[in-house]
């Protein structure tokens, strides 16, 4: 047993060290090298040749676990290494013509533009299959292939940093490097793997940019012979055939590279307008890098004419790092696409549900209004799910029940202009993100701004909500205490139901979790509007030939008008509905004691119970316990609502780390330090509030002490934003 645990040590630590620990574990650099040069052997195959440059690499590299030096101070430890490498090659003739004869063997059987064309390039035709390969790669060992040098390239540079410390060796080190790896019959066939690298790009480029998703979006319409993207077929094939040094040529194609990037900026600008989706995205973003290769391959062509040294090869090659390192990750696949999708999808969702947002006094109270009428629609609600309750139904039928109570009610709410409290719209981000600019003084100044006016018409939700939920419930209650002599729920279930919505109990977690149901429920309304927008469904539908004959062109044109301006509430409504209904059935799948707790609908719950224990139920604890639960399941279920769409809102800014933090403790800071902010109407009108913001903007800026009305901590967050946004440039 103790020989067995010592063997798995030893190869848990050849695991962990790699090759180099045949040698480093020698504190003497000339028999480091010694060890380590005299292992190559020209004749052996390609694999073998493969893993001692790795080697060489990995030496150059290593850096001990405890170490006192700075990231500047390794790089010339580094490049030390490797002119200590060099002379004791020089000093060894026999061993240097090995090596010699090694690395330009390995060089020349790799066959093909991979190197040029593949590294640190997204290749596969669509989002998905990309991230697949990328994940597969994350797994699978690295395969490496004597015809696609690209993987072995990538294995010896595996350091974000190795892209620093090519570029910092000098023009005699590299030329003595250069003079190490290639000849003259290798200069060429990598000049040709180049050109062929730049041919594969561009028709890349081209099968992208003749597409029609990406040609009903170039501005101004145009044959197809026309786009920029044939041309630069045309004239990159001139300049491959013509002489590279060609200024005429060159600026051409140089031209043409420019125009092809400017259209990719155009189709971003009417993604808005045509919806957008991942795989579109994904394909913008491969076009983007492709061309920027194009362009680095062209600067290297177009040099000035002479030998072909490696000073030219050397920030090519560093660029192929720093493209491998920043785009060859999962999570950066993900952040890049992701983040242009959330930014253009709040955009475009920024004018839909405006009127859920009170921006004056009279917002808040046609907000209210709303709300007494959706709270009325929820006490239904409410005593339809006791009763489902009674019959004792598989779990399963149960929440499906539930969830088709729910999605008639809210669908219900939506019909009449009602408002359910809690509920988030899809313009919330949206609101968000088009208020906070670039997130400096005058635009967290907004963002403060946008979040009181949104929480406000949350706030006004609730108050409506629960001002009708309680008394209809009751008169519900009494109701069909007169007309069926029974109450809603047996004495026994009613305490139960009390105990369950207690606040001292998991009754804080389930608000939580209701929050980010709500949350996933705008995000839900938000991707039905964008799907609308994609696949056209209001040309769809209006030019539809059966709907048309059977209604009318100006009755299909409107029912396809009302669909766009209600596809995102009825997506929400019915995606919060299912949400709320089958999340405790899927927990109790996996055996958590999970459940919702949505505000109106336990208001509701604790008016029936309360009214099935009698006047005696408010004299006792455990009564106001639960009106305490149901006080703290409107404040978190809204405050984590709001949290998510503040973070979604500012990560599709592309704003860093420590901005979104600075912005997510200004916010706490403004509710703590002012809640009625949040939650009480303003004292003037939207108008006047802009025409104030406008007026005394210098004085904002120079920390001026004239106050909002609408708070305090105004000022305050003006004055720290300047020297927070001084810190970050």
């Amino acid at each position: 047993m103790k020989y067995l645990f010592f063997k798995m040590l030893v190869v848990w630590r050849r695991m962990r060290h790699g090759m180099q620990a045949r040698y480093m574990d020698r504190h003497d650099v000339g028999r480091q090298l010694d060890t380590l040069m005299r292992r190559v052997d020209p004749a052996a195959d390609w694999h073998e040749r493969a893993n001692w440059m790795i080697d060489v690499a990995e030496w150059l590299r290593h850096r001990p676990a405890v170490s006192l030096l700075d990231r500047q101070a390794w790089h010339q430890v580094r490049r030390q290494r490797l002119e200590i490498m060099l002379d004791w090659l020089d000093q060894h003739r026999d061993v240097r013509r090995n090596v010699q004869n090694a690395l330009q063997k390995t060089l020349r059987e790799a066959t093909g533009p991979e190197l040029f064309s593949t590294t640190g390039l997204p290749h596969e035709p669509g989002f998905f299959g990309e991230l697949a390969e990328r994940l597969a790669r994350m797994v699978l060992p690295r395969h490496l292939s004597p015809t696609d040098l690209s993987s072995l390239f990538t294995a010896m540079f595996p350091d974000p940093d190795d892209a620093a410390w090519l570029l910092e060796l000098d023009n005699e080190l590299l030329a003595r490097l250069w003079k190490l790896l290639a000849d003259d019959g290798i200069s060429h066939m990598y000049w040709q793997q180049v050109e062929e690298a730049i041919t594969y790009l561009t028709t890349t480029v081209i099968a992208d940019g003749i597409s029609p998703a990406f040609r009903q979006r170039l501005e101004p319409k145009m044959p197809m012979r026309a786009t920029p993207f044939l041309a630069l077929r045309r004239e990159m094939e001139a300049w491959l055939r013509a002489n590279p040094y060609d200024q005429g040529a060159l600026r051409s194609v140089r031209m043409l590279v420019a125009v092809c990037h400017a259209q990719t900026d155009r189709i971003y600008a009417h993604l808005d307008e045509y919806g957008v989706s991942v795989s579109l995205v994904y394909r913008v973003e491969r076009m983007r890098a492709h061309l920027q290769r194009i362009g680095r391959l062209i600067d290297v062509r177009a040099a000035v004419p002479g030998e072909p040294g490696a000073g030219r090869v050397q920030l090519l090659l560093a660029d192929l790092i720093s493209a491998h390192h920043n785009r060859g990750s999962v999570r950066g696949l993900m952040r890049r696409s992701f983040a242009l999708l959330a930014r253009k999808m709040v955009e475009r969702n920024a004018d839909h549900g405006d009127p859920a947002i009170a921006r004056d006094r009279a917002g808040y109270r046609k907000v209210l209004a709303g709300a007494l009428l959706g709270g009325a629609v929820m006490a239904g609600t409410a005593l339809l799910k006791v009763s489902l309750a009674k019959l004792g139904m598989v779990h399963f039928f149960e929440g499906a029940a539930a969830s088709l109570n729910y999605a008639v009610s809210f669908l219900l709410i939506a019909a009449v202009g009602g408002v359910l409290a809690t509920r988030q719209p899809a313009v919330t981000a949206p609101a968000l993100a088009s208020r906070m600019g670039e997130l400096d003084a005058e635009g967290m100044r907004g963002l403060l701004d946008e979040s009181g006016r949104l929480l406000r018409s949350q706030s006004a939700g609730i108050f409506g909500n629960l001002l009708a939920v309680a008394p209809v419930t009751l008169g519900l209650c009494a109701l069909g205490w007169f007309a069926l002599g029974a109450a809603p729920m047996t004495a026994e279930q009613a305490r139960g139901a009390v105990a369950s919505l207690s606040l001292v109990g998991p009754t804080p977690l389930y608000a939580a979790l209701t929050g980010v149901l709500l949350w996933l429920a705008s995000l839900a309304a938000g991707f039905a509007d964008n799907w609308f927008a994609l696949r056209r469904v209001r040309e769809v539908v209006s030019c539809n030939r059966r709907l048309v004959h059977a209604l009318g062109q100006l009755r299909a044109e409107r029912c396809a008008a009302w669909l766009e301006r209600n596809v995102a509430t009825i997506a929400g409504s019915l995606a919060l509905a299912l949400l709320l209904g089958m999340a405790p059935v899927l927990a109790a799948f996996f055996s958590l004691p999970l459940d919702i707790r949505q505000v109106t609908l336990a208001a509701g719950t604790l008016a029936a119970a309360g009214f099935s224990l009698g006047w005696q139920a408010l004299a006792t604890p455990e009564f106001w316990l639960a009106a305490g639960g149901v006080a703290i399941t409107a404040l978190l279920s809204v405050a984590v609502a709001f949290a998510c769409a503040l973070a979604l809102a500012l990560r599709s800014r592309d704003l860093p780390r420590r901005v979104r933090r600075f912005a997510m403790r200004a916010v706490l800071r403004r509710f703590v330090v002012a809640p009625g902010f949040f939650m009480l109407p303003e004292a003037r009108d939207a108008a006047a509030h802009d025409e104030d913001e406008d007026g005394p903007e210098d004085e904002g800026e120079d920390g001026g002490d004239t106050p909002e009305p609408a708070g305090e901590a105004a000022p305050a967050a003006g004055d720290a934003l300047p020297q927070a946004s001084r810190r970050r440039a």
